[in-house]
């Protein structure tokens, strides 16, 4: 039975060593947290660090944490002290983690690390390889591992892989700095579904992949030379239940079963029973605008005396990373405008901050959300926050304001919150007296909302929804494999061809049988094709056409040392074996002078495209313009276009990154047919790669072999997956002659 293989940095455990004895206990975090059910409930293996370096696991221990781990279906990966440094606080947190949240300032670019990141990604790759078996289906986590789909895609190409990027992606002007930036798309576009929190997210990744490597981008799907991978986001949840259940077991609780917290909070309370208390709960990171929060929380306090010993920030900062040179910056900064802060407002009863530099257990979490009366949660960026979730989910009556920064993906989702930009003092004052003022009514009609909202949209839910948009991407691939030239089918067709009396073969030119290049003129045919093609049409019984939209003078200098008939412009020029240029159709050219000016129009207002200007045909070449503002004016241009020629007898053909205007009278559909009449040819082979040879696929014979180049919706039976593989078949052709 196929299973699923979930992999992530860290494993969802933590092991320790305790007295020469392994102490296995749950991670805490997003991600851990979140899979943990979805883990357990399903038919999953679970690959990841455990936490320990090899250096600090005894020999003879080694086995036995493998054993925990294998209790817990998970797999532990042991990595060196040297690989942890150079991978994850090296790489992951000085390169990815600040580019991704807009800190360019932190951002590290050492090819050391990045050495490190692959090798460690192969590892995981490696150990994803060992456990893989037909039918799996393979779900890689998070920034640390973006290599890893196109390791296994390499390895294992029908393999069913997702990946998940749980922290921001930042903007192309961003991303685009990173050095290894095309490394980085290639190594995330091996997996078929790619998911993201929120749009925004998921908008600059494709607007990256269709900026950086140039590949076709359409609406949210990235379509490759041998596959289409699905972009989407998956807003994740939280187990709901879990912490609505820990707030009723809170309240229920008596006072004996009180936590040491809990009193201490009760304490505040009966001291000073007006006072509200706010709540900051983060990770200690410069993402999460801890030291921007403090200041506004001091603007308040300032503009506001008489809130004075009527609130108390309630901090708790889990300690992050503490090797890194800037969160021991930050955490030096924070203590110091906590105590700068305190020391200002402070009286003889009352702090204005009660900070906390530590990690604290589930339970006194439950204690926090469920006694402040205020969350105030501002990071900068942030992936989700998975916080303002937790905490609106133990408010089980209802009450409670929570105050929300826009940066947060969580922010999409939540705005009955009061949304605020952290950067915006005067709001984040704003939002905390209005927080205060806040009738009950008000704050139950909010508060209800998102309970709804956020009960529904669980993690289970997410986690589901993500498999199963990642199962269909496996019934699309299957979809195509109707058509697909696998193996059986080359070989079926290499049959027909042997045994035919008579064949015509018909032969797209630009992404068929070379690849497209920024200028046209570069695409010339390299010796080995001309021998390829001249070899074919050697046969006495076999006839090879090379149809194509180039001009007839390129067409015809590049090919004319090789024995093939060629038909240019897509059907308006014809040139027999060592014969001269033909005109096939009676065509006029006198419409282009009134066409041109228009699309020069389009030339000067969109940089990098240019016209190219054939017999009886104009062409708008947009390859090199920015693909974005490419594909506006290309439909712009065609709008404009088919308003202007709609009554000239032209069309406009929508070419790979090219339009192109000519006579409605012409196509390749027609000009093949033609080759067609009073011949008994009993094999009929075309292939190419755009719309201009759908003619050609549609007015051929059923009976005809029609394949297009690259997956895309096609009347062709056939297809394969790009030009190597055009070659291929045709030299089995030559092969079989």
């Amino acid at each position: 039975m196929s299973k699923t293989i979930i992999i992530s940095n860290r494993l969802p455990l933590q092991i320790s060593i305790e007295n020469g004895k392994l102490d296995v206990t749950p991670s805490v975090g997003g991600l851990a947290t979140g899979l943990k059910s979805f883990h357990k409930d399903g038919d999953s293996v679970w690959i990841g660090w455990p936490g320990l370096t090899e250096e600090e696991i005894p020999e003879d221990l080694k086995e036995d944490v493998q054993k925990k781990a294998r209790e817990e279906n998970c797999v532990a990966l042991h990595l060196t002290s040297d690989e942890i440094d150079g991978f994850y606080y090296g790489f992951s947190n000085r390169t990815i983690w600040p580019l991704f949240h807009y800190f360019m300032e932190y951002t590290e670019s050492d090819d050391e690390y990045w050495r490190s990141y692959k090798q460690v990604n192969q590892k995981y790759a490696d150990e994803i390889l060992k456990h893989y078996e037909d039918g799996d289906v393979i779900w890689v986590h998070d920034y640390q591992l973006l290599l890893v789909p196109n390791m296994i895609r390499e390895q294992r190409p029908e393999a069913v892989i997702g990946f998940f990027n749980h922290i921001p992606f930042p903007s192309y002007e961003v991303f685009r700095t990173l050095p290894w930036r095309d490394e980085v798309l290639k190594g995330v576009l091996g997996a078929d579904l790619i998911g993201f929190h929120t749009y925004d997210y998921e908008r600059h990744f494709l607007s990256s992949v269709s900026r950086i490597l140039r590949h076709q981008v359409d609406f949210n799907e990235i379509t490759l030379p041998d596959r289409i991978v699905k972009v989407d986001s998956f807003p994740m949840g939280i187990d709901y239940k879990k912490f609505e259940q820990a707030a009723l077991d809170h309240f229920e609780s008596t006072t004996a079963d009180q936590s040491e917290l809990q009193r201490r909070l009760d304490h505040h309370l009966e001291a000073t029973p007006d006072a509200k208390m706010i709540l900051s709960i983060d990770r200690l990171d410069y993402t999460k605008g801890i030291a921007h929060r403090i200041r506004a929380y001091e603007y308040f306090l300032d503009k506001n005396p008489e809130y004075i010993e009527k609130v108390r920030l309630v901090m708790l900062a889990v300690p992050s990373r503490s090797n890194v040179p800037q969160y021991r910056r930050l955490k030096r900064e924070i203590d110091e405008l906590v105590g700068r802060i305190n020391g200002k407002f402070s009286t003889v009863s009352w702090t204005p901050i009660w900070y906390f530099y530590r990690s604290m257990p589930f339970n006194n979490l439950i204690d926090l959300y469920t006694t402040c009366d205020i969350a105030l949660l501002t990071p900068i960026r942030d992936g989700m926050n998975l916080v303002a979730k937790e905490y609106i989910a133990t408010r089980t009556n209802h009450t409670g304001v929570l105050i929300l920064s826009e940066m947060a993906g969580a922010a999409h989702e939540m705005n009955e919150a009061l949304i605020i930009n952290p950067n915006n003092f005067e709001q984040v004052s704003e939002a905390l007296k209005t927080a205060f003022e806040m009738p009950k009514e008000e704050q139950i009609e909010r508060n209800k909302m998102l309970q709804k909202r956020l009960r529904r949209y669980s993690v289970e839910k997410w986690a589901n929804d993500f498999m199963k948009a990642l199962r269909a991407t496996k019934e699309n691939r299957d979809s195509f494999k109707s058509i697909r030239i696998t193996p059986d089918i080359s070989e079926d067709i290499m049959e027909q061809f042997r045994k035919a009396k008579r064949r015509i073969l018909f032969i797209d030119y630009d992404g068929t049988l070379v690849n497209f290049v920024d200028k046209p003129e570069n695409a010339r045919p390299d010796q080995e094709l001309k021998e390829l093609i001249r070899s074919l049409n050697a046969e006495e019984n076999t006839d090879v056409i090379l149809i194509s939209g180039r001009d007839k003078h390129t067409l015809g200098s590049w090919w004319k040392d090789v024995p093939v008939e060629l038909i240019s412009e897509h059907g308006v020029w014809m040139r027999q074996i060592d014969g001269e240029w033909e005109l096939s159709e009676n065509v006029k050219n006198e419409w282009m002078d009134a066409v041109r000016p228009v699309i020069e129009n389009f030339v000067d207002r969109t940089p990098g495209t240019f016209i190219e200007e054939k017999n009886y045909s104009l062409a708008w070449h947009y390859r090199k313009a920015d693909p974005e503002l490419g594909e506006i004016r290309a439909n712009e241009l065609s709008t404009v276009l088919k308003e202007l020629i709609s009554n000239r007898g032209l069309s406009v053909l929508e070419g790979n990154k090219v339009l192109e205007i000519k006579s409605s009278d012409v196509n390749k559909g027609k000009a093949s047919s033609k080759k067609l009449i009073g011949k008994n040819y009993d094999f009929i082979f075309a292939i190419g790669d755009d719309w201009t040879d759908e003619y050609m696929f549609q007015e051929l014979p059923e009976s005809s072999y029609t394949v297009k180049v690259g997956i895309k919706k096609t009347s062709a039976r056939y297809y394969v997956e790009g030009t190597p593989k055009v070659r291929s078949l045709l030299e089995k052709f030559r092969d079989n002659l």
